[in-house]
């Protein structure tokens, strides 16, 4: 197909950004002493970009952890920024703490400060448009109708388990988990499956078939573009129980999984055919950011997969849970989610932060409730967050040991402006944090260095109906060896006066999910090599990869992607999941020795909060972390 053909001229809401710098922003670029800052300041320009810049979550085009948030952090790791920097100017501000970093544990943090502080002044610096972080909040409109969705964290994962921190915070809010049973439409799709692409360039032909896990298998894979060998294999084991490791115990078995690749066990001891592997390569992506080369067959069986595809070949050992599991069952099912995904939880802990912010009061109105951003950096209240603000340094106001304060030096407009605090709480990535405090130890840095984020592109595409996935009986693709390994309908949630769609011709958000990996290399190196990639990989490059495959995978029901995509916003995640340590295969480490334990220590009046600081991409650890940072800088209070 060629580019009309596919919509890459169509008028869509995608183009009031480039690359992540706003149309009307580019003359600026070169304009401002601090290179990179004047274009995300920069509220010129009419129509819908204009509202972007002013309403953030209605940014389409590439957002996330787009170009111009990276300028002048990439200038400073690189050594050139103070060069040319002006000196920052005193503004006479003085806080109780100032928070770097208005993610959910950076928010977090200002909520438990002020509990225990209730008259403390608090200011929170962000370096992008929006609060939240990966928490952010997607909008789209289709013709009269607002859709909405997650820029980036889903759900709360698995809340009964909640750490007692942050299920007090999520309490504190007014969300009720329960309440989810009913507003989250559990049957909304029934009688659609799970469908897999095969695509020409992996598998030689393109070739669609629906029903995984509910068709028998052997009809799954009976047309596949596959050998016959790698289909009498896949079906075998998906169906058949047979332990592949019958002289071991289930403790051995399991201390020896944890040695080996998924794609180990399924070669070596499940006697498969290589040729099985390009199916199953792409299974672990959402949860570890790898391929199965490089993921131990334990952490496969043990983290299984939150949309329901398993990986198959453990259903007839006892891993010490019994026989014909497929993996350990997680304590909650995966419903716990607003329309909006985690974003709620920020936004509600904005409207508790800064009065007349967000009106409501409710866990549901917060759903449709505006964000008056004006109101963040109100001088009369006790709690300011101030976005566009990139924090570059961090220094104590003398001998850090002896120290009565902090200085924190972050960009405003085109300027350098300082405040000072009485302490600070690094809520940012661990790699920020080892840049912007140069006073840390040097040990703790290369502790902080060690946390290398997960790439991932969390892509949405707003289309003006989903009859192709009517016809073609799916709700969900999996789309092995493809540019988007994984697309979805998004989650059915009707709460709070949303209403999520719920016909064929109702407007409809897709989830596609990419993880930029690089086969055969180390995790971090996997990390490295696609956070690379994504940085100079541009958003006309990635429109036409979306617009490609979802013409291929949804050619059987005639879908006309210049006519019925109707929006994309391509939420690029550069440094996206905190790292993490559940990696059997290369990460061995004493309890309290890991490197993020050592990394947040504090340091003299500066605590070190984020995800990364437990080595867990969740929200309630991001939660808990912050919880514990407070407790550090509450004793300079």
């Amino acid at each position: 197909m060629n580019d009309r053909d596919l919509g890459m001229h169509a008028k869509i809401t995608r183009r009031d950004f480039l690359d992540g710098v706003a149309v009307t922003g580019l003359s600026a670029l070169v304009a401002g002493s601090i290179p990179g800052c004047a274009p995300q300041n920069n509220f010129g320009g009419a129509g819908i970009g204009a509202r972007a810049l002013a309403y953030p979550p209605a940014t389409t085009g590439l957002w996330g952890q787009d170009n111009s948030s990276y300028a002048v952090m990439h200038k400073i790791r690189d050594g050139s920024f103070w060069q040319s920097a002006d000196t920052p100017r005193p503004s006479g501000e003085h806080y109780d703490v100032v928070i770097v970093g208005a993610g959910l544990s950076g928010l977090a943090s200002a909520y438990f400060y002020r509990q225990q502080r209730p008259n403390a002044r608090i200011l929170v610096l962000d370096i992008r448009r929006d609060f939240g972080g990966h928490a952010g909040r997607n909008e789209f409109r289709v013709g009269d109708r607002v859709l909405l969705s997650n820029a980036g964290t889903q759900s709360m994962e698995s809340p009964s388990d909640y750490r007692p921190s942050a299920a007090r915070l999520v309490r504190e809010l007014g969300i009720d988990v329960n309440r989810f049973y009913r507003y989250f439409q559990q049957h909304r799709y029934d009688g659609l499956s799970t469908g897999v692409f095969f695509n020409k360039q992996t598998f030689g032909r393109d070739y669609y078939v629906a029903g995984a896990y509910k068709r028998p298998w052997a009809d799954v894979f009976a047309a596949a573009p596959l050998s016959p060998r790698a289909k009498a294999d896949l079906i075998r084991i998906h169906t058949e129980q047979v332990d592949y490791l019958p002289e071991l115990s289930p403790e051995r078995k399991v201390a020896y999984l944890k040695t080996i690749s998924y794609s180990t066990f399924i070669t070596k001891h499940a006697h498969c055919d290589p040729a099985v592997l390009p199916y199953l390569q792409d299974r672990p992506y959402d949860l570890f950011g790898t391929g199965i080369e490089v993921v131990a067959a334990f952490d496969c069986f043990d983290s299984g997969d939150d949309y329901g595809m398993e990986y198959p070949g453990f259903q007839g050992m006892d891993l010490g849970l019994g026989t014909g599991k497929w993996r350990r069952a997680k304590p909650d099912p995966y419903i716990f989610h607003f329309p909006d995904g985690n974003a709620s939880i920020a936004r509600m802990l904005v409207r508790s932060l800064v009065p007349g912010s967000i009106p409501g009061s409710s866990m549901e109105d917060i759903v449709l409730a505006p964000c008056d951003y004006s109101k963040l950096d109100d001088p009369a209240h006790q709690v300011r967050i101030r976005l566009n603000s990139t924090t570059v340094k961090v220094v104590h106001q003398g001998d850090p040991a002896h120290a009565k304060g902090v200085e924190v030096t972050y960009t405003r407009g085109n300027n350098l402006e300082t405040v000072t605090a009485a302490s600070c709480v690094l809520a940012c990535w661990h790699v920020v944090s080892r840049l912007i405090a140069p006073e840390l130890p040097a040990a703790q840095k290369r502790h902080l260095a060690y946390c290398v984020k997960e790439p991932y592109v969390y892509t949405h595409v707003a289309l003006t109906n989903w009859r192709s996935f009517k016809k073609l009986g799916a709700y969900q693709i999996l789309a092995p060896g493809s540019y988007h390994y994984f697309t979805m309908l998004d989650y059915p949630v009707d709460m709070g006066g949303y209403v999520s769609p719920k016909t064929p011709d109702d407007p409809m958000i897709l989830f596609m999910l990419r993880a930029p990996t690089k086969y055969g290399l180390p995790p971090k190196e996997q990390y490295r090599a696609g956070r690379f990639e994504l940085f100079n990989t541009p958003f006309a490059t990635i429109e036409r990869n979306i617009r490609l495959q979802l013409a291929a995978m949804l050619a059987g029901a005639s879908f006309d992607p210049a006519r019925e995509i109707a929006g994309i916003t391509v939420n690029r995640w550069s440094h996206g999941y905190a790292y993490e340590y559940d990696k059997s295969l290369w990460e061995h480490w004493p309890d309290g020795e890991r490197p993020c334990d050592l990394a947040k220590k504090p340091y003299g009046r500066i605590s070190i909060a984020n995800s990364d600081s437990s080595g867990a991409a969740f929200t309630d650890t991001a939660i808990d972390e912050g919880h514990r940072a407070v407790g550090d800088a509450l004793r300079f209070s």
